[in-house]
């Protein structure tokens, strides 16, 4: 049978149909009914099905390191919950939750803090990715509404992306909008690095990090002097504060912009005439705008631009938040966020009676709560003392997150409910609940353009995992409120929500489920993707007391020079092929060659300057910590900045901690973390050897060496390799089995295979001058009934194939096969590629990268 479900990943929330095939096996396909993708899916989506085995599940609850029945562990984690709020007040407690929930648990979750404990302090992951865009919609529209859809790509005729490394980050997103560039509309990106977005893009502006404000305001004031705003929207809806103009228009001539930004000026006025010129102009931006310690100011700045012009509200026209996590809207909508109450209500006294009485609660809380960064604070300052963390893995993905897990260990009382047993945070944990994951839930999520679409589940419950629901509300009916949370079923939170959402709305916030849920449960169950809300904004109206949008004042702030121990400024985000802390995409064999380890990409200049070697080691550095990285030299960086990848945690690597070394500074608004310009240092960090272990399933024990990072493979695990010292300490890693090794003591290398029955279990090669081989066939090594003989020398018998670096993910294509097919086919263009070996056909987030490879060609060859 054919579920039709939605994705586990990104804010694009894109339908799938999956068919289950086995016990714990399904076939994924993307859903050609889905408003999101329309059938495409990108390379995480299309190995959806690699990651739903039962690997380092936690499947039974725990207290401490022992197995507890359901009853115990909801027993005590009430017990210490009701407790801690009789001694300390119930601004003691604090959950902090994930994009990662569905609309019911976060509802659920929402209703029993601020409804009955009375407290606000439940914040999200979310706060960290996308509350900054939460915040400038607030103070521009009244509402937090996102008034665009994915339908504005497919009739703009020009588009900005900003802070967004849309090809890799939201796959599908870009597919759709470079089909409508292919129809002749112009693609701008503003990013300080030249991602591979910007490689395809009609105009790249790398400007200078935290200059967006300089940048809009430019944009506005240009705007205003060419004639292309309008009057007529201006004056009947949206109100203008006094001197609005007059602020706008200091310093924000051409040239004092282009000095700011650092860019060309030409570059400059090429983005400004085509803006001015061009109505239908949607403007997309992501965590580049977002994370930073302006990122509200920012949004606003792009918000006063579309406002000032009149292109709001209209098709391909309008400014777009494109979220980086599944349900980050739904939680939105609940008042998942510490700042908001629930259904789009904010903390007034008026929103705060009507929500108690809706939920017949004993208490309200009657403010904003403390946000991510805070809560982990004031956690460390011992004011809260209990904490419930929800899917999400706080002690990598918060900044400055030493401090954040020496905060969790001197926490009295941490729980913990997630999918996998072991976790950088599980390991603080006082209890573990285990929880339901992909595959296993049923609920609701709403993607980046308000489209509301069902998960559904395609196995039963592994072991004694239960939906986060259903543990949030026994604990809740433990604690004393059983009437209250009285739930059987996920349909049941839902069709509270919607009447939520309706409860005395009178058209007073755009947030209305009216019509969705005055069902029951099959239709419930039937539910088909729908968007709420319309098409905000096409009346002009918005949800403000006088029914006008409004402009908001901004100002750059001062950009930090550099500091004299601090450099280097250093900007974090996403793998193409991996999420988050990776323990999802981490089980995924296929994903995990795009980048089997984390890297430090630096400019040449500052390569050459700091001597640091493509593929050396280097110790990255900043006030807050430090971790060690594997150098990529590249042009795509801007001098002085440097980028690392948020994947990588202490369960996978020595090395690529970056969570420890950005600020706990957040915006004043809206309380993001500036996770993308921490003054940094780095040094090249000499080894004596290097070398790689593939083993089936994993070592006998953690490779004991400066660098260790492991990736998933067939059958197995590969780790790569260095350090200093004796690394035959690396053979206690290795399982029992029949040894063959081979010994180059000229070149410091020493190559050990172990062989069970015939079969390849584990490949150790060290070396301290040599080379190493190709990884690849030594690793389809693993899954031969018999090993063969030249297995020493890491290649087969004959001539030695190596495809070499992946470049192609969802096909398993290396770059050495798509040149051969360039040069021997003669392929000219990225479709030639496509229809020749494949490459690119499926979620073209690839497509960069053919693109490069066939000019590197061209050059070549010329």
């Amino acid at each position: 049978m054919t579920v039709r479900t939605t994705c586990a990943y990104c804010g694009v929330g894109c339908g799938i149909r999956a068919t289950v095939t086995g016990e714990r096996s399904v076939r994924i396909e993307g859903d050609l009914d889905h408003p999101a993708n329309r059938g495409k899916l990108c390379s995480k989506g299309t190995h959806l099905g690699e990651t739903v085995g039962l690997e380092g599940r936690l499947l039974h609850p725990m207290i401490g390191k022992r197995r507890a029945s359901w009853d115990k562990a909801l027993d005590q984690v009430a017990r210490r919950f009701r407790e801690t709020i009789e001694r300390h007040g119930p601004g003691s407690v604090a959950f902090y939750v994930s994009g990662q929930l569905l609309t019911e648990d976060y509802y659920v979750a929402n209703k029993l803090m601020k409804g009955f404990i009375g407290s606000a302090h439940i914040d999200t992951n979310s706060r960290l990715c996308m509350s900054s865009a939460v915040a400038g919609h607030m103070r521009a529209f009244g509402e937090d509404v996102v008034p665009a859809s994915y339908d504005d790509l497919d009739v703009a005729d020009l588009i900005v992306l900003i802070g967004s490394n849309t090809a890799w980050c939201h796959p599908i997103v870009y597919q759709r909008i470079r089909a409508r560039c292919d129809a002749g509309a112009r693609l701008v990106v503003i990013d300080p690095r030249r991602t591979e977005t910007a490689e395809q893009a009609d105009l790249d502006l790398a400007i200078r990090p935290g200059s967006d404000v300089a940048l809009m305001n430019g944009l506005l004031a240009w705007c205003r002097e060419a004639g292309a705003l309008d009057t007529d929207f201006l004056d009947r809806h949206v109100m203008t504060p006094d001197g609005f103009w007059e602020q706008v228009g200091e310093g924000s001539d051409l040239w004092s912009v282009a000095r700011a930004c650092d860019v060309p000026a030409a570059d400059l006025r090429r983005f400004y005439e085509w803006f001015a010129a061009t109505p239908r102009t949607v403007t997309m931006f992501s965590q580049g705008v977002n994370q930073s310690l302006t990122g509200t100011d920012q949004v606003n700045a792009i918000i006063n631009v579309h406002l000032a012009t009149g292109r709001i509200g209209k098709p391909g026209a309008q400014p777009f938040s494109i979220t980086g996590q599944p349900n980050a809207m739904g939680g939105r909508e609940v008042g998942g966020l510490a700042s908001t109450l629930a259904a789009h209500m904010d903390f007034a006294e008026e929103n705060r009676a009507l929500v108690q009485r809706f939920w017949a609660s004993p208490t309200m809380a009657t403010k904003p709560g403390l946000k991510a960064v805070d809560l982990f604070r004031e956690l460390g300052h011992g004011r809260i003392k209990a904490l419930w963390v929800m899917a999400t893995n706080p002690a990598v993905s918060m900044p400055d997150a030493g401090r954040v897990r020496e905060a969790l260990a001197g926490c009295p009382f941490v729980v913990v409910s997630d999918v996998i047993a072991d976790t950088d945070t599980s390991a603080f944990a006082h209890v573990r609940l285990p929880a339901a994951a992909w595959g296993e839930k049923d609920g609701t999520v709403t993607n980046s353009d308000r489209t509301v679409s069902r998960q559904r589940a395609l196995f039963p419950l592994p072991g004694e995992a239960k939906p986060d629901w259903w543990i949030i509300k026994e604990v809740a009916r433990r604690m004393g409120w059983k009437t209250a949370f009285a739930y059987d079923r996920p349909a049941e939170i839902w069709r509270e929500h919607v009447r939520l959402s309706t409860y005395r709305n009178d058209g007073k916030r755009l947030f209305s489920l009216a019509g969705h849920g005055a069902g029951g449960n099959a239709e419930y169950d039937a539910m088909t993707p729908f968007r709420w809300g319309g098409k905000p904004f096409a009346d002009g109206r918005f949800p403000t007391g006088d029914g006008r949008a409004k402009l908001v004042k901004v100002t750059q702030k001062a950009i930090s020079e550099p500091l004299k121990d601090w450099p280097l400024t250093l900007n974090t985000g996403r793998y193409r092929d991996q999420w988050h802390t990776m323990t999802r995409t981490g089980l995924a064999p296929k994903l995990a060659r795009h980048r089997e380890e984390p890297l430090v990409e630096v400019h040449p200049d500052d390569a050459r300057r700091l001597e640091l070697v493509d593929g050396g080691l280097a110790r990255l550095a900043t006030p807050q910590g430090e971790s060690l990285y594997r150098v990529q030299v590249t042009d795509s960086q801007r001098p002085g900045e440097l980028f690392t990848p948020i994947h990588w945690t202490d369960r996978t690597s020595s090395g690529g901690r970056t969570g420890l070394l950005p600020r706990p500074l957040t915006d004043p608004v809206s309380g993001q973390p500036g996770f993308k310009s921490t003054p940094a240092n780095i040094g090249a960090v000499a080894t004596e050897w290097r070398g790689f272990l593939i083993v089936a399933g994993e070592p006998v024990r953690r490779p004991d060496c400066l660098w260790a990072t492991r990736v998933a493979v067939p059958a197995g695990s590969l780790w790569e390799l260095a350090g200093n010292g004796d690394a035959a300490r690396l053979e206690a890693c290795l399982p029992a089995g029949e040894r063959i090794e081979a010994v180059d003591r000229a070149r410091g290398t020493r190559r050990i295979a172990v062989l069970a029955e015939g079969r390849l279990v584990a490949a150790l090669f060290v070396t301290e001058r040599g080379e190493l081989p190709s990884r690849d066939w030594l690793i389809g090594q693993l899954s031969e009934a018999q090993a063969a003989p030249t297995v020493l020398a890491g290649r087969a018998p004959g001539a030695a194939v190596d495809r070499g670096p992946i470049i192609c993910s969802c096909f398993d294509i290396g770059m050495r096969t798509i040149v051969a097919a360039i040069r021997d086919q003669r392929l000219a263009d990225v479709a030639a590629i496509g229809a020749a070996i494949g490459a690119g056909t499926n979620c073209g987030s690839c497509r960069p990268a053919l693109a490069r490879l066939l000019t590197e060609e061209k050059t070549h060859a010329a």
